[in-house]
C-alpha cells in the first residue's frame, strides 16, 4: 500500500509540474526596460570635408550632387533644417557647436566638435521615431515654410492656374496689382493679365499689358510659364522701364530719320557685317540709284560697284587694281581717314568722307559741291583777272585791311620797293612796310600819319604827301579809305624831280 500511494504521489508531482510548464508557455515574459530612455539621432564623422563614418541611413539626410564634396552635400541637406553650419573652409576653425532646429515645434538639436583632428556632427532628437524619417519631414517642412515665404513675399506677381485658366493661388504682389486694376470688388478668379497662353510655351516669356483702374494707364509685364502636371506657375517681371526705353529710342530713331530725311548730304551706313543698314533720300537723288537696290542692303563692294557703273565715282585708271582701291577705300574709311573729292564726267564735283561709327559700323556721307566749286573757280578767275588788270598799272598800288595787314600789292609796288609780300610766311603788315619805305627814302613825319591813317578807326578823309627817294627821287603818296576800313596807297613817281641833295651837316 505504501508503494501505492508512494506511485500517486509521485504522479501527481509530475502532472502538477507539467501544467505548470505548459502555463507560463504561453505567458510572455515582459522584458526588463533601462530606466533611461533610447534617444535616436544621426551621425557623422568628418575627415576634412570627406564622410568617414556614418550612422545607419544617416548618408540618406545629405543632397549628394555631381561636383560637390561630403560636406557640401551634408550642409545641402541640413541647412534648411539647422541654418548657420559652417563652410567647407571654416571647418577647422570651429571647435564646437550647437544649433538648434529652425523651427519652433521641432526640438531636435545638432552638435558638432572636433576631436582628434577630425570633425564629429550629431544630430540629438528626443522623438523615438525613425531619426531619418523624421530628419526627411522636419528639412521638408522647414524648406516648404521657406519656399512659401519666398513665393508670398516676392515683389513680383506670382500665380498659379488651373487647366482650365482659373486661379488657384496668387502671392501678395499679385493681390496688390490686382487691387489697383480691378478694384476691391473685382473677381478674383479672372485674371488681370491679358496674353494668348498658345504664346507660352516652356519656359518663354510673352509680354502682356494691365490696364490701371484708378489712373487709366497701362504697365507692361514679362510672362513667364512654367508647366506643373495640369498646372501651370506664372511669374510677372515689371518691364516699364524697358517699354519707356524702346519707345524713347525709337522716338529718337524717328526723329533722326526725319532730320536724315531733310539732309542735303547724301549718307550710306553700313553694319559691322558691311552691309548697307541705313540710307536718305539724298542718297538716292545724289547717287541715282534705286531705291529697291539700296532697300536690299547690299554690301560694300556691290555698292560702289553699281556706284561705277552709274558714272557717280570716278573710273578707275587701271581696272584691276578697283577691288584694291576699294578695299583701301574702306580701310582708311574705318579709321576716320578718307576724304577725297570726285570729279565726275557730268561736270558734278561730289566731295565724299569715311567715318568709323561704333560696333564696327563705318559711314560715308557724299555731299555735291558742284556750286561751292563753281564759285570758288569764278572768284579765283576774278581774283586773278583783278591782279592782271592792277599789275598794267604803272602806279605802285598796295592795299592794308582795318588790321593793318597787307592784302593786295601789284607788280609796279613789288619794282619799286623790291619787296614781294607773297613769299613771305607770316603777314606783312603796316609796320613792316614803312621800315622798308624808310630804308629807301629821306626821313618824312609822312610816314607816321601814314601808320596812323591805316589803323585808324572811324570816319576818314583822303589825303596825300610827298616824300624823297634815295634814288629815284620824289614819290608822291596818295592815302585813301576803302570799304571795310581798308587803305590804299598810291605811290607815284615825279618824272623830272632831281633828286635833292642831302642838307650840309651843320
Amino acid at each position: 500500500m505504501a508503494l501505492l500511494e508512494v506511485i500517486v504521489m509521485f504522479g501527481s508531482a509530475l502532472s502538477a509540474v507539467t501544467a505548470a510548464i505548459l502555463y507560463l508557455g504561453r505567458t510572455p515574459v515582459r522584458a526588463v526596460q533601462s530606466t533611461e530612455p533610447e534617444v535616436p539621432g544621426l551621425s557623422f564623422l568628418f575627415d576634412g570635408v570627406d564622410l568617414e563614418h556614418a550612422s545607419p541611413q544617416a548618408e540618406i539626410a545629405m543632397r549628394r550632387e555631381p561636383g560637390v564634396t561630403d560636406w557640401q552635400a551634408l550642409k545641402a541637406g541640413l541647412s534648411s533644417r539647422f541654418p548657420g553650419l559652417p563652410d567647407a573652409d571654416d571647418i577647422q576653425s570651429v571647435e564646437t557647436l550647437t544649433l538648434q532646429a529652425a523651427r519652433s515645434d521641432d526640438g531636435a538639436v545638432l552638435r558638432l566638435h572636433r576631436e582628434a583632428g577630425m570633425t564629429r556632427v550629431e544630430i540629438e532628437d528626443q522623438v523615438s521615431a525613425d531619426p531619418n524619417a523624421k530628419h526627411a519631414i522636419q528639412s521638408l517642412e522647414s524648406e516648404l515654410k521657406n519656399l512659401r515665404l519666398a513665393a508670398t513675399a516676392a515683389p513680383y506677381p506670382i500665380w498659379l492656374a488651373d487647366e482650365t485658366g482659373s486661379i488657384t493661388w496668387r502671392n501678395a504682389a499679385y493681390g496688390t496689382l490686382e487691387k489697383a486694376a480691378k478694384g476691391i470688388d473685382a473677381d478674383d478668379a479672372s485674371p488681370i493679365f491679358q496674353f494668348d497662353p498658345d504664346d507660352l510655351t516652356g519656359k518663354s516669356s510673352v509680354r502682356a499689358p494691365v490696364q490701371m483702374d484708378g489712373n487709366g494707364t497701362t504697365e507692361w509685364y514679362s510672362v513667364t510659364a512654367t508647366q506643373a502636371g495640369k498646372a501651370s506657375a506664372f511669374h510677372a517681371v515689371d518691364i516699364n522701364a524697358v517699354i519707356q526705353a524702346e519707345v524713347a529710342q525709337r522716338n529718337f530713331v524717328q526723329t533722326l530719320a526725319k532730320t536724315f530725311a531733310q539732309l542735303s548730304i547724301g549718307l550710306a551706313i553700313f553694319d559691322r557685317n558691311c552691309q548697307l543698314a541705313l540710307f536718305n533720300p539724298a542718297l538716292v537723288d545724289l547717287t541715282s540709284l534705286p531705291a529697291e537696290f539700296l532697300s536690299g542692303r547690299p554690301d560694300m563692294l556691290s555698292f560702289f560697284d553699281r556706284l561705277r557703273d552709274n558714272r557717280v565715282m570716278p573710273e578707275p585708271k587701271n581696272y584691276g587694281s578697283w577691288r584694291q582701291e576699294i578695299s583701301e577705300m574702306i580701310n582708311a574709311a574705318s579709321h576716320g581717314s578718307y576724304h577725297e573729292t570726285w570729279t565726275l564726267d557730268t561736270g558734278h564735283t561730289y566731295r565724299v568722307s569715311g567715318r568709323p561709327h561704333p560696333d564696327g559700323a563705318i559711314a560715308f556721307l557724299i555731299e555735291d559741291i558742284t556750286a561751292e566749286i563753281s564759285l570758288t573757280r569764278n572768284f579765283r578767275a576774278e581774283l586773278e583777272l583783278g591782279q592782271s588788270l592792277m599789275d598794267t598799272f604803272e602806279d605802285a598800288l598796295v592795299v592794308f585791311s582795318s588790321a593793318g595787314v597787307l592784302t593786295f600789292c601789284n607788280a609796279a609796288y613789288r619794282e619799286m620797293w623790291k619787296l614781294d609780300p607773297d613769299n613771305s610766311f607770316a603777314d606783312v603788315t603796316i609796320v613792316d612796310c614803312l621800315q622798308a619805305w624808310q630804308d629807301q627814302c629821306k626821313p618824312d613825319p609822312a610816314w607816321g600819319d601814314m601808320r596812323d591813317f591805316v589803323m585808324k578807326v572811324g570816319e576818314r578823309a583822303p589825303w596825300e604827301a610827298e616824300v624823297q627817294h634815295k634814288n629815284t627821287g620824289a614819290i608822291r603818296a596818295q592815302i585813301s579809305p576803302i570799304v571795310s576800313g581798308a587803305t590804299v596807297i598810291r605811290f607815284s613817281e615825279l618824272v623830272g624831280q632831281p633828286v635833292a641833295a642831302d642838307p650840309a651837316p651843320s
